[in-house]
């Protein structure tokens, strides 16, 4: 059993789930919540998450009172689960490494079945999944979930936050509830799919977080009233990317050149690059395209002048130093020191050099093969992407990525991705013809957001 990213299947029609809420660690994001006791023998947890960072403690939830439970992701990218009512632990294959996809978990808690491996059950995707280590806990055991004390989602106490986005995230009180009572194969791909939850029954201690309202992300829409302390979310933490509609981002886990000295953060919306000498530092989208008109912002928070944006194609080798000077056919960029495009060791001026706070925008024409940069709403030597004039280049070719670099050994450049859910404030705000995206600057005609649904229909 693999992690997925959701296709576009939901675009034909279906359930669709509005929001996630995207979790930073660097911001100590978390929410949180004092309880009182509900069933501890039985209940049922279940939330669809997307991973930010892999190979570092994470923490889903912890619910701590004389005893603690804990539902995290450890260091070596296992799903595990930890109880100090008998130091019981339990964790399950596959590891969870896909940092471009949505799982979803349901952990099903029963101590009263009669069998000791049904105690505790977790599906990922609607999947049984394999137990790789299992306590053996008694019948009616007193689970430390659901107890007294405080309920945290997102940290351990303050530590092991969270990199990621959560949503549709649900406590079922008293009652342990298959995977199909939360999702359902799809017919026509077989990928697992959200359903609409709001007919369950909750129990008294329940809750449902659909994360929908921005003025109260912690509230729940149960009808339980068992709402949640937000701690440094903001209505920016409110984002579109979720399990029925999987937005692009940077992608942390890819093999690009220098990978070592990028530092994501902000749901991989925000890469800061600490390159010395030697290769280029480049981070990539994580999803590529050869086909359809795609649009993207990219703001520029310190340091623009090494900083380069464009797209590449998947087999470019971004190891070698010198990705926007060298003879490259498979790459096309724009510099920030001095506004030149740059493909294949030729050079054009095209517009005028970045500054910090400068939003760099890109459309990608690839049933056209032309591409256009622009800076702050105007763009480079009178081009328009809507009726296709003055372009950049016109020999774009090949299955392509956006990728975004640094090439100055002495600066430290952060450059935020906006792919539709941005991770900044934003002072206007426009939507593709599909009502997808919240952008600084008009999206043109034709072009679209860089999302499953929209790959789906136009990719």
């Amino acid at each position: 059993m693999v992690s997925f990213i959701l296709p576009g299947n939901s675009a034909t029609g279906g359930y669709d789930v509005a929001n996630s809420l995207r979790f930073n660690s660097g911001s100590s994001d978390s929410l949180t919540r004092s309880t009182t006791a509900g069933n501890r023998t039985t209940w049922t947890f279940s939330t669809w998450f997307k991973r930010s960072k892999l190979g570092v403690l994470q923490s889903i939830l912890q619910h701590d009172d004389v005893n603690y439970f804990r539902i995290r992701i450890t260091s070596g990218d296992v799903f595990e689960v930890f109880d100090s009512n008998g130091n019981n632990t339990w964790n399950w294959n596959p590891l969870l490494r896909d940092t471009s996809a949505w799982y979803h978990i349901v952990l099903r808690g029963d101590s009263t079945d009669g069998t000791n491996g049904n105690r505790l059950r977790l599906y990922i995707n609607g999947t049984l999944a394999s137990a790789n280590t299992v306590a053996s806990i008694s019948q009616n055991y007193t689970f430390s979930f659901n107890q007294g004390g405080t309920l945290q989602i997102g940290k351990r106490g303050s530590t092991d936050y969270l990199d990621g986005y959560l949503a549709e995230t649900i406590l079922i009180d008293g009652s342990a509830l298959a995977p199909d009572q939360f999702g359902e194969f799809d017919s026509d791909s077989g990928i697992w799919k959200p359903i609409d939850v709001s007919g369950l029954t909750f129990g008294t201690r329940g809750f449902y977080l659909d994360f929908e309202s921005s003025g109260s992300l912690g509230a729940d829409v149960s009808g339980n009233g068992n709402n949640f302390t937000v701690n440094n979310l903001t209505s920016i933490d409110q984002s579109t990317d979720t399990c029925t509609n999987n937005f692009a981002t940077y992608n942390s886990i890819f093999g690009q050149g220098r990978q070592d000295l990028l530092t994501y953060a902000e749901g991989n919306l925000s890469v800061t690059s600490s390159h010395t000498t030697g290769s280029d530092t480049t981070s990539t989208s994580t999803f590529a395209f050869d086909s359809g008109k795609w649009y993207a912002e990219f703001k520029l928070t310190s340091s623009a002048d090494g900083v380069y944006v464009g797209v590449a194609t998947s087999n470019l080798n971004f190891t070698n130093s010198g990705i926007d000077t060298s003879g490259n056919s498979n790459c096309w960029i724009t510099r920030g020191d001095d506004g030149t495009v740059r493909n294949n060791g030729s050079t054009a001026y095209f517009g005028t050099s970045f500054s910090n706070n400068d939003i760099i925008q890109i459309a990608i024409d690839m049933d056209n093969s032309k591409i256009w940069w622009g800076l702050n709403g105007t763009y480079g030597n009178s081009g328009n992407p809507s009726t296709g004039s003055n372009p950049a280049y016109s020999n774009l070719s090949g299955e392509l990525m956006i990728i975004v670099g640094d090439n100055y050994s002495d600066r430290t450049p952060t450059i935020l991705a906006n792919f539709g859910s941005p991770p900044y404030s934003i002072s206007s705000g426009n939507s593709d013809g599909n009502g997808y995206g919240n952008m600084e600057y008009e999206i043109p005609s034709g072009y679209y957001i860089l999302n499953s649904k929209n790959l789906a229909e136009y990719g």
